[in-house]
């Protein structure tokens, strides 16, 4: 492939193929060579020009307000080549490199372009610092072949094959195969461009200097040794290589054969080692070399090749599998965290962790973890302080989530405390300020998003934590508390975290104080009374009885108040519940009544019997004035018809029958946090549990602390109930069976009472129940003809109410139904 290079005399391009991998652009109209018309040629050219002009000035209107274009920056940096703008080429690149790392190709292209625009030993340092900074960010053989190849023919000392200049190159190569000297698939170029450089000083080498002639053989045989004992492609190739070079020395060797006859027996040995772990992988490397799959098998691959070379226990072939994959993968968050994770277990400290982390976050600045993770490793590595503050500051200008940016500055402190508390040897001692300053930035920062929120509470108990135990000062405590109230007033935790202070400093006053400020407060859930009780325990351990029996007098009116709101509300929950539940079996009822009639031959039965006789025996649908259906009463001692009951049971809505079957449990002082797997969790060993109803504000949609569970039957109720006062996430649950007719038992025990009734009796026990109601009339209208269904206490017919019984009358037996009928038929 040929390579695109710039005409340093003409400043134009000159390209045969464009070996910019990224992201294309749209082709340029084509100029005809073969026109002879050159009016013609330069209008096609002065065209060509303004559009070109009007994309670079489209690219930097674009790159101005959104300079994390990565498209953007391709393409300017390709149509400056294109046009030989060299300065705002190199501006282009530099600015590009600033936010993102170059592709190998990149740095190729800008090495090159820099070489053929510039000569003289003058120009050798900058490229020579372009190749360190592309051999820096990813893994190429290329990229490394070409910086070799630039240093032998460019160093003068190099060139010259001077000692320093020697040594340079050595060091150069030994460098290129510690990066990808144990590339399975093209790592022996590097070894065979080591091979040759040796060679050519061998032979530059005057013959009469048998001493160093002999000394560069044995540095070119271990060569051969160390590459012959490393598993690569054409290791076959390798060996008979190395055979017919000793041949060339003078050894007795057959060159042609593949076998091991007339090699050392240790470097054989290391031959079928390497031959063998070869063979292992060459399947993986099969695997990942593949090009007819898609982006996530091929990760997929090479997470299955990094899991076999982790299972064999060399760490550099593992670190090399994970540069490969780097390099095919750059942007993959998952590959870079799984990447530095397994250096922080094996490598721990080192430059090498700090650089890999430096390239992570470079590559993916967005995933927070990886900026936490690079701010330890760099105090692990004991990086001065600027350098930490330098890394710190550029992770806050990224685009992280709330958690993250937490994340970043609680690391943070936790870095400053330690170099104040522990300080390292050697390293100078920080000033407290520090931890000060970046804790008021933190909740300025975090205030506007924060507010009543676990995690600016963590962050201002941390930040009053230090303030007293490192740089001991109380007051500074106390104003960070003071603050945060200012911010979260209505969050429990953090009056509990001020006063828990106060008691532990023995501050028995200021903490009443705080105590008397905020027992009044409405909290969600069962703060409100969290925070009485826990006044009274304070007074009960640390102060007088006369202190008690204040705070008894504070305490109770309050107790009250947020009593009888509790009951109204849990009133109120129930009543919407049963209108609830009795609105599904309204609903319900009014389903299965549109189910046609044939699917319930009983019901059919039912309908026959109610329906109305015919008047005069004509086909009339309009009932005698004087005559009434009558429904047949099931006698007490019948059992009901438990299938059918069943049935309809299983046809109800689920919280009907929990309302009907009342195994409920109301739970109270739950943990805010709590949610209804917390609570299925919790009754989980008792079972049964059939629904959960947390209660949530109205309003801001948070937890009240309140719930109900509903189980299957009594059994396990009474069981949950058992569970009173244990607890979960930290707090101690109340439960109690609930009960829904709180409040209101007076109407229950009249509406029980007509229901009792109503159900024992049918239709003559209502109407039985509506005549006692009027009381004011003695006498009894009996009406239609099912008069006998009277209940028994009604007097019989013709027996006033006020008449006096005589002796002979005495107590007269009820009548049964027959003899009603035969007293109306004789009548």
């Amino acid at each position: 492939m040929e390579e695109e290079t710039l005409n340093p005399q003409s400043k134009t391009l000159t390209s045969e193929d464009d070996k910019n991998g990224d992201q294309p652009m749209a082709d340029l109209p084509d100029q005809d060579p073969s026109s002879s018309d050159s009016d013609s040629d330069s209008g096609s050219e002065d065209g060509d020009q303004a559009q070109k002009n009007l994309q670079l000035q489209t690219l930097e209107a674009e790159l101005s307000t959104n300079p994390g274009n990565y498209d953007a920056h391709v393409q300017y940096i390709k149509i400056l080549r294109q046009i030989a703008d060299i300065e705002k080429l190199r501006q282009a690149r530099e600015a590009m490199n600033e936010l993102f790392p170059l592709t190998p190709s990149m740095w190729q292209d800008w090495a090159k372009d820099e070489a053929s625009l510039s000569t003289g030993s003058d120009a050798f340092p900058a490229i020579e610092k372009l190749y360190e900074r592309g051999v820096f960010e990813y893994l190429s053989i290329s990229l490394w072949r070409d910086y070799l190849d630039f240093v032998q023919e460019n160093d003068p000392s190099v060139r010259e094959c001077s000692p320093a200049g020697i040594l340079k190159a050595r060091d150069l190569f030994e460098r290129a195969l510690t990066a990808a000297g144990l590339h399975v698939s093209e790592g022996s170029k590097l070894w065979e461009a080591y091979r040759k450089f040796e060679q050519a000083i061998f032979d530059a080498t005057d013959e009469t200097d048998n001493q160093a002639r002999d000394k560069q053989i044995q540095r070119i045989r271990t060569i051969f040794h160390r590459q012959l004992s490393v598993p690569h492609v054409n290791m076959r190739s390798t060996l008979l290589d190395y055979k017919a070079w000793e041949v060339d020395q003078g050894n007795i060797l057959n060159a042609g054969s593949s076998d091991l006859d007339g090699i050392s027996s240790h470097v054989a040995s290391a031959y079928k080692k390497a031959l063998e772990m070869y063979n292992a992988r060459v399947h993986l490397e099969e695997q990942i070399c593949r090009q007819d799959m898609s982006d996530s098998e091929k990760l997929q691959n090479f997470m299955n090749y990094l899991k076999f070379e982790q299972s064999s226990g060399d760490p550099a072939r593992v670190q090399m599998l994970y540069e490969r994959a780097i390099t095919e993968f750059p942007i993959s968050s998952y590959l870079w965290l799984d990447y530095t994770c397994y250096l922080d277990k094996t490598l721990k400290v080192g430059s090498i962790i700090t650089n890999v982390y430096s390239r992570a976050v470079k590559n993916c600045p967005c995933v927070g973890e990886l900026w936490v993770r690079y701010l330890l490793s760099l105090e692990r590595g004991h990086a001065s302080e600027k350098e930490i503050a330098a890394v710190f500051e550029k992770s806050l200008q990224c685009i992280l989530t709330l958690d993250e940016f937490l994340d970043l500055y609680l690391t943070r402190i936790d870095g400053l405390r330690r170099r104040i508390s522990c300080p390292v040897e050697g390293e100078s001692v920080l000033d407290y300020s520090l931890i000060r300053e970046t804790f008021q930035n933190a909740s300025e920062y975090f205030s506007q998003y924060l507010k009543n929120t676990d995690g600016l509470l963590r962050l201002h108990a941390y930040w009053a934590r230090l303030e007293l135990n490192l740089h001991k000062d109380l007051q500074a405590a106390r104003g960070v508390w003071e603050s945060l109230l200012k911010i979260c007033g209505s969050m429990l935790e953090a009056w509990q975290g001020y006063i828990t202070m106060e008691a532990e400093l023995g501050h028995v006053s200021e903490a009443r104080s705080l105590y008397r400020r905020c027992y009044s407060k409405r909290f969600p859930g069962t703060g409100s009374e969290d925070i009485c009780y826990s006044w009274l325990r304070f007074e009960r351990e640390f102060g007088s009885l006369d202190d008690f029996d204040r705070a008894v007098q504070k305490v109770t009116p309050r107790l009250e108040e947020l009593q009888l709101f509790r009951s109204q509300q849990e009133s109120k929950l129930t009543e919407e519940g049963e209108n609830s539940s009795k609105k599904n079996v309204r609903d319900k009822r009014k389903q299965v009544s549109e189910i046609p009639d044939e699917h319930y031959p009983a019901k059919r039965q039912k309908d026959a019997s109610q329906k109305p006789k015919k008047a005069h025996g004509k086909d009339s649908d309009v009932l005698n004035p004087g005559e009434r259906t009558v429904e047949k009463i099931k006698p007490k001692g019948d059992k009901p018809d438990i299938q059918n009951e069943q049935q309809m049971k299983e046809r109800l809505p689920e919280k009907t029958k929990v309302y009907a079957d009342q195994c409920t449990a109301f739970v109270s002082n739950i943990n805010l946090k709590a949610n209804d797997e917390h609570l299925r969790q919790f009754f989980s060993d008792v079972g049964g549990v059939v629904a959960i109803r947390l209660l949530h504000d109205k309003f801001s949609g948070k937890s009240r602390g309140l719930a109900y569970v509903d189980f299957s039957d009594d059994a396990h109720l009474v069981a949950a109930v058992a569970k009173n006062k244990q607890m979960l996430l930290g707090k101690k649950l109340s439960i109690a069976r609930s009960d829904p007719k709180h409040g209101k038992k007076e109407h229950a025990r009249g509406s029980e009472s007509r229901e009792s009734a109503e159900t024992s009796n049918g239709p003559r026990a209502h109407q039985a129940l509506q005549s006692s109601h009027n009381r004011g009339s003695d006498n009894v209208q009996l009406r239609g003809r099912n008069t006998f269904a009277i209940p028994r206490n009604v007097l019989a017919l013709g027996q006033t109410a006020n008449k006096p019984k005589t002796e002979e009358q005495g107590e007269e037996k009820p009548k049964s139904n027959d003899e009603f009928r035969n007293m109306f038929l004789k009548g």
